[in-house]
């Protein structure tokens, strides 16, 4: 066609849709069940003008002990996790949930244990986004490295490793392409391959300036799976000293393997054969606590149930799971416009969290709820309508469910916050979406929260030796 018949075609509809507006009734027009709303040329020319200026909770918690006595800072700390923008919401207002956890983790490194945290969410934490710098936090206070457990096959790539997988290997799953299977028994990623003949993985240090060291040093492999017909070897390969390592398994069932290394790599092999499903690798470095990154695209966070009660029972105890993160809300929120669908969705929520109690009770539960989302309305963006709602029913869903909320939505702004973040680089275009650095920013704030939970237990445990006959009081 040529260029002046598609410049006419062009003005045409444009000269179209100028009719339209000027005549299109602005209170819009209702059809049966359906109402009909057209922009007006107002709304058209209308630009958001908000500029919110965006400053995440913080609180510089080593200065309030610094400069305070012990019942004073606690004090201001009782104060803080009640009232400050970025704090947990507990269960019947419990500020000692996180205790076990955190009694738990000091003495990991002294025990020999590696204690797990499960960072389960939708696509807002693709490519290791948040998980990092919450992994980076834990080990700094804790102990341990390495970038945590891997598929066999990430379906996503991510920035903490790189890894590469061939051979006979079949998807089973429940999210994406993956296939269904009937006995449930998908594991702690809700995905697993299995291996029929041989299969090699694969992985490497990430080689992205960007990515914290810790992540880049290996000495703790573990490979949880399922012998089919006690047919089944693993052989690591030290690709750096290459050196190797095989093992051998007789019995069916789930298992796991262990390699502890004389000394670090930034790269390692598996070698696999036989008959068996691979749940899952662990690239750890060291004891103490580590973070473990899975994504699920387009995920509402409302299937874990599907999996099998006792199956996932004995992998969160072979893998020592401490703490569990649900990250999820945001797609549900575009198919979110009643009080009807906001029960739906948070029952569902309530059924999964009591799950995962059921399963593994010794876990505690965080669940982080959805961020400001921005849709066009009347021709404008601004937050989802009904998005404030959701927010605040599954912060009385979680707690009144015995896990602990974060409110994601609040700490980066609240109502149309999305916008500001845009302009700033924070987020995408799609204004959905964390940039890497909105993520490192929200995740910086989340670590905040936590650090502030830890150094209120430490003080607790302070004023514990120092003035028992307080403790009941604080």
């Amino acid at each position: 066609m040529k260029s002046y018949k598609i410049l006419l075609f062009v003005l045409l509809v444009i000269a179209a849709l100028g009719v339209i507006v000027a005549l299109f009734p602005k209170e819009s027009i209702k059809i049966g069940n359906t109402e009909l709303h057209f922009p007006s040329f107002d709304d058209l020319a209308k630009r958001d003008t908000t500029q919110k200026e965006i400053e995440l909770p913080t609180v510089d918690s080593a200065a309030l002990q610094a400069m305070m006595a012990l019942q004073d800072t606690m004090a201001v700390y009782r104060q803080i996790i009640t009232q400050n923008e970025g704090r947990f919401f507990f269960p019947n207002q419990d500020s000692s949930f996180f205790d076990s956890f955190f009694a738990s983790a000091n003495k990991a490194q002294q025990q020999g244990r590696l204690i797990r945290i499960l960072h389960y969410g939708d696509s807002q934490i693709e490519m290791d986004r948040m998980s990092d710098n919450l992994r980076v936090w834990f080990q700094k206070n804790f102990g341990g490295g390495g970038p945590g457990m891997i598929p066999l096959m990430q379906t996503i790539p991510t920035a903490s490793v790189s890894q590469s997988v061939s051979g006979n290997l079949t998807d089973y799953g429940l999210y994406g392409d993956a296939a269904g299977i009937k006995d449930r028994q998908y594991g702690p990623m809700a995905r697993f391959y299995r291996v029929s003949g041989t299969a090699i993985l694969n992985v490497s240090a990430s080689k992205n300036a960007k990515t914290d060291d810790r992540f880049k040093n290996f000495s703790h492999i573990t490979l949880l799976y399922k012998d089919k017909i006690g047919n089944f070897s693993a052989t690591l390969k030290d690709r750096v000293r290459q050196t190797e390592e095989k093992q051998i398994s007789d019995t069916t069932g789930i298992r796991k393997m262990v390699w502890i290394l004389d000394s670090v790599t930034a790269r390692v092999s598996l070698t696999l054969s036989g008959e068996a499903d691979i749940y899952g690798v662990t690239i750890d470095n060291g004891y103490g606590v580590t973070l473990d990154n899975i994504p699920i695209r387009g995920s509402s966070g409302t299937f874990f149930s599907q999996i099998e009660d006792s199956t996932l029972r004995v992998m969160y105890n072979l893998l020592d799971v401490g703490l569990i993160i649900l990250q999820f809300g945001g797609n549900s929120v575009p198919a979110i416009q009643s009080d009807k669908a906001i029960f739906s969705y948070t029952d569902k929520i309530a059924s999964q969290i009591r799950y995962f109690q059921r399963v593994y009770p010794k876990a505690k539960i965080l669940f982080i709820g959805p961020s400001d989302m921005s849709t066009r309305v009347g021709g404008v963006l601004q937050t989802y309508p009904r998005l404030p709602d959701l927010v605040e029913a599954l912060k009385m869903t979680v707690t009144e469910n015995g896990a602990v909320f974060w409110d994601m939505y609040s700490v980066m702004g609240g109502h149309n916050s999305m916008l500001t973040w845009v302009r700033n680089g924070w987020a995408g275009n799609d204004y959905i979406h964390f940039s890497s650095g909105g993520a490192k920013k929200m995740s910086d704030a989340l670590a905040n929260t936590f650090q502030i939970m830890y150094n209120y237990y430490l003080l607790r445990q302070e004023m514990e030796t120092q003035h028992p006959e307080n403790t009941q009081n604080n």
